[in-house]
Formats: structure tokens, sequence, C-alpha cells
């Protein structure tokens, strides 16, 4: 009850200054003789050229909007109904500015809560391949690793008895090589001296030792084996247990690793909007701590499931961030873009009036003639109204203080008009 009060008290200050309008300029413009006056008595109406004409405001009586304002509710976009101010000087009393509509770039769209993540197909767990003592730590938290950039380094004795028996192996290798080359050992012997070298090399291969760095060893029989723990990809060090000097068992992890060229986000999308979304669709992302910076990605998946208790689908998009501003587990705003268009008609919100729940936007026809003008709304994108139907582009819109507009059309409804019912 309050509010309504509240919007009738601005509705009456504003009759109360376009009525300084009347007061003040009625006798100038009816002497201008812009077919606002009628003499006392004077009918309504009168036929002019086989049109009926509101004598009042000088316009068609079936498009006066001041005397039948109960019209409007009928409109169909580009239809309009006409408003005539009490004078030439009405508008600059109440300071109505007026602007073509501007073409550029709006896109339609579902907005969703979102959380940033890793890129889940670029992120490893760095472990203790088998069990030892961790001899070195190379890297540190943040630190940037190229692929296969060694980060630790891990004696074991198991490693080091491998290696051992590899090296012995390799010795009967070549020892029955040099016998068979002299026909002094069977062709199977050598067969068989391969093939355990071969079964003896196998597992520290799986760990990254290669042919010739076994043979070092043979030939620096007092140097310790040390298990060389390296990068899988490029990327950044994001967390770390690993400390130097520590005992720790198979699969016990040391680092992990991050791409974070690469981030994912979580959307949450509303059950309602998912017959709108498909994949591919472009998205952009803002954080509150970058409010100037937006983010965007494409939509690459979308969850099969609905929860039942939020009534949202997860879905998964990915975004460039070369810079790594974006960090895991931070809380953003998502859009979805449904549709984008690079020509659409665009107005500033305030321009657009409802009547009756119909969007209405004032042209203006004459210095104090106005269209009221039904039309069909689209989207507000980046701070501007798009208008789908209604308007033309060289059309002059009302977008300041429409609002007194308005308040001049209605103001039959308060007895301030001519109209007789």
């Amino acid at each position: 009850m309050r509010n309504r009060l509240v919007r009738i008290g601005a509705f009456m200050l504003v009759l109360a200054v376009l009525g300084l309008g009347f007061a003040g300029c009625k006798e100038q413009a009816h002497a201008e003789g812009d077919g606002h006056d009628h003499e006392e008595g004077e009918a309504h109406t009168a036929v002019v050229d086989g049109v009926v004409m509101c004598t009042e405001h000088g316009v068609a009586e079936d498009q006066c909007g001041i005397c039948k304002p109960q019209l409007v509710g009928e409109l169909k976009p580009g239809e309009g109904m006409k408003v005539r101010l009490p004078s030439l000087h009405s508008t600059k009393i109440v300071d109505v500015r007026t602007a073509a509509p501007t073409i550029g770039l709006t896109a339609d769209g579902i907005d969703c809560f979102a959380e940033v993540s890793f890129n889940q197909n670029a992120l490893a767990q760095i472990v203790a391949p088998v069990g030892g003592i961790l001899q070195s730590v190379d890297v540190d938290l943040g630190g940037q690793v190229e692929e296969g950039q060694v980060v630790a380094r891990l004696w074991s004795a198991s490693v080091a008895e491998a290696v051992a028996k590899a090296v012995l192996t390799h010795q009967t290798l070549e020892r029955e090589r040099t016998l068979s080359a002299g026909r002094v050992t069977s062709q199977a012997v050598l067969q068989e001296a391969e093939a355990a070298h071969n079964a003896a090399c196998l597992p520290l291969r799986t760990l990254g030792f290669t042919e010739q760095r076994i043979d070092e060893f043979g030939h620096k029989p007092q140097e310790q084996v040390l298990l060389e723990v390296r990068a899988p990809f490029a990327g950044e060090i994001v967390e770390r247990t690993a400390v130097r000097g520590s005992l720790v068992e198979t699969g016990k992890p040391l680092f992990m690793l991050a791409d974070r060229s690469i981030v994912w986000a979580m959307l949450h999308v509303p059950e309602t909007a998912l017959a709108r979304v498909q994949k591919g669709q472009a998205v952009e992302l803002r954080v509150d701590s970058l409010p100037d910076k937006v983010f965007t990605g494409k939509l690459t998946w979308i969850g099969p499931a609905v929860n039942e208790r939020t009534r949202m689908t997860l879905a998964r998009a990915e975004f460039a961030d070369p810079d790594g501003v974006l960090k895991d587990k931070m809380f953003a705003t998502a859009r979805i873009l449904t549709r984008q268009t690079e020509n659409a008609m665009l107005l500033p919100p305030e321009a657009v009036q409802y009547v009756e729940g119909k969007p209405l936007v004032f042209v203006q026809l004459a210095g104090d003639l106005f269209d009221a003008r039904a039309v069909r709304l689209g989207v507000k994108f980046n701070g501007h109204q798009e208008v789908l139907a209604g308007l033309e582009p060289q059309d002059s819109i009302a977008v300041t203080h429409t609002f007194a507009l308005k308040s001049a059309l209605l103001m039959s409804r308060l007895g301030a008009g001519c109209a007789d019912d």
C-alpha cells in the first residue's frame, strides 16, 4: 500500500510539472495555433477532410492517447497512440531528451553460478614409483616445470638391486656375444643371455632408466643409484608433500602438477533452461576479484542428471587463462550465450515505460507531439535494452524523463483530459 501511494505521489508531481506547462504555456501554445485549444462549449471533435479529429489535441480522435488511454493495451508492436503535450516548451520543462536507437552487439543468455577448477585433463599427481628415501627435492610450490624435468631423486634398495642385476646380465650377454663370434658357445646360450638381460632391464625401463644409463652404472660401480622422478608434462607445481630425507612408500603423493593455461568452470544450470543449452555454446565468466575482466570460453559437457534438491544440472566450460589469474575453487558467475545479434537495435532501459504490462517507447513526431508506440523487447545486455520490433533506426526516441510522457498519456484517468467517458 505504501509503495502504491509513493507511485501515485510521483505521478501527481509529474502532473503538477506538466500542469505548469498547461498554466504557463497554454496561452502561448494556443496562440501559436498548435491545435490544443477550443472554445468553451465547442464540440470535442470535428471532421476534417473526412477524418474525425480531436480538436483539443489536434490529432485523429481514434489515435489520441490522452483521450483514449484505454486503447493502449490493445496496441501491437509498431502501433501507437498520439500524445500532445501542453506546449512546445513542455519537453524543456521536464528535460525530455531524444536520441535515435543505437546499433550494436547483444546476446541472450542463461545466467548461472559457477566454480572454477583445475583442468582435470591437465592435472597429474606425481607419486613415488617405489618405496625409498628422498635424496633431493628439486622443485617447490609455484615452480614451473617442463615435460620430463626432474622434480625429485629417490634412493631405493630394490632399484639398486635391480640395476646391479641388469649390469650383471649385460656383462654376461657381452661375454656370450664374444664367445658366439668365436664359435665357442652355441646360439641357444646367446639367446638365453639376451632374454635374461631383457628381463632384468624391463622393470628399470618402466622407471625411466635407459640402456645407456644402466651401462654407465656398470663402469661406475661405486656411484649411488638414484631414481629420477620426472614431470609428465609442462605445468606448475600446485601441491607439495615431498620432504628431503623422508622415507616414502610406493604410490605416496609427492607433488600435484597442473597446466593452468586452460581451466574448467563447473556451472549449475537451472532445469528450466536446459532446453536452450547445448555443447559448443559460448560462455562468459566473471569473478568478483576481477570485476572488469570477462573470460570467454566454450561449453564442453552437460551433465546427464538433475540434482533432486537444487533442480540444477552440472555443466562444464573451458576457458583460456594464460596469465593464471583464475584460481581453483573460485566462485564465479557464468552466462551461457544462447543467441548473439551483431546489428541489434538498442535503447537505454529508461526509454521504456510500461502501461498495463505493455512496453512502450515515445517517438517524437513534432516538438510537442509524441507517438506512444508499442514495441517488442529482447534482452538487456551491457546496460542496453534490445528492441526486436516496433521501431525504425531513424526514429527519434525519448530517452530521459519518459515517466513524464507516460503521465501525460494517462492524465485523463485522473480527470485531467478531455475525454467524456
